[in-house]
């Protein structure tokens, strides 16, 4: 029987301020310059273990790791007694299209694990990226042997696009054409402005989009039900942009090229990154119902970090963004980070 009262505060809310107002997990500025603040999730406790480090894919912002509580991978690793840092890389506007995987791989990334080991007496840090973020940690980790990291844990990143059927459409056409036919829109336009991307995002859940009406019609007493609902319209909502420069390297190196595949990502053509040179332990993670990074091409770096002294890979049931952010993320990705954060080979 459907609570009318709640139903009707439900629905004043959905045309208001919402069901339940946005309060991410406080959070002090430990620097801030263009594209790279870094911030650090406040304690009321002394930290145990190594620190961490999240670093965010690009065109999202870091609530993807604090969507709202219950379904926030900070408060999560705050309880572990973690210790918790994050990259913010702000808006990304036609000014920043110069901007490349150079800038993430070789500075600001660098830059932030760097600044929490320091702050930790030179720790090693435990890096964790969903997505892009996952694929730029890697990078990072293979490209800077003498960075201080612990480990590195990445969530939705794909190795093989063959196995990735997103993106297969993407790899038909580059065969078929020139790859400019496909770059110089995003060349002329300085990159994949943020409604771009954020009406990209949607499309890739259409079927979520479709059904949204009579979703709120059968949860519309659920406060629960509505409030994720809410946060996932409102990280989509707030998507900034893709530098015209990363999304072409995306596209012709990532994409076309399948370097992560291929062991060596050509950044430019004199930087080259060799995957088996990262010596971190790995855990990869990937989602059964993943249309952007296919569980089998996730599963695919165990074959290509070949350097590594370990690389451990879960499946787990979720899309793109739910199984770093949704309702079962505490008890399926998040519960694998913290067993292998934990594991013996970590803490030595």
């Amino acid at each position: 029987m459907v609570a009318w009262d709640v139903a009707l505060r439900n629905v004043g809310a959905l045309f208001g301020s919402g069901v339940e107002p946005y309060a991410p997990t406080p959070s002090d500025v430990v620097y801030d310059e263009p594209h790279r603040q870094l911030r650090r999730y406040r304690r009321e406790t002394e930290g145990t273990g190594n620190p961490v480090l999240l670093v965010p894919p690009l065109a999202v912002t870091i609530a993807c790791y604090d969507l709202r509580p219950t379904q926030s991978l900070v408060e999560y690793l705050l309880d572990l007694g973690r210790d918790v840092y994050v990259v913010d890389y702000g808006e990304i506007s036609y000014a920043d299209r110069h901007l490349g995987f150079e800038e993430w791989v070789d500075d600001i990334v660098p830059t932030a694990i760097a600044r929490v080991s320091t702050d930790h007496g030179d720790a090693p840090v435990d890096v964790i990226g969903w997505s892009f973020g996952g694929t730029i940690s890697l990078l990072t980790a293979a490209g800077h042997a003498d960075l201080p990291i612990a480990s590195i844990t990445a969530v939705g990143s794909p190795f093989d696009q063959r196995r990735n059927g997103a993106m297969a459409l993407a790899r038909s056409l580059g065969r078929l054409a020139a790859d400019q036919i496909v770059t110089a829109p995003v060349r002329l336009a300085g990159g994949i402005p943020k409604h771009a991307v954020r009406l990209g995002f949607r499309a890739q859940s259409l079927d979520r989009e479709l059904t949204k009406p009579w979703y709120i019609a059968r949860n519309i007493d659920d406060v629960e039900a509505l409030a994720r609902m809410q946060a996932v319209d409102r990280f989509m909502d707030d998507m900034p942009g893709y530098p015209g420069r990363f999304y072409r390297q995306v596209y012709r190196q990532l994409i076309l090229r399948n370097e992560m595949w291929q062991g060596t990502v050509h950044l430019n053509p004199d930087h080259a990154i060799e995957l088996e040179k990262l010596t971190v332990p790995v855990l990869l993670i990937g989602g059964t119902r993943d249309k952007l990074a296919s569980a089998a091409s996730v599963a695919a770096g165990t074959e290509v970090l070949t350097g590594a002294p370990s690389v451990h890979f879960v499946e787990v049931d979720g899309s793109h963004l739910g199984i770093i952010a949704g309702p079962e993320a505490r008890t399926t990705t998040w519960s694998a980070i913290r067993d292998f954060l934990n594991a013996p080979v970590l803490a030595l």
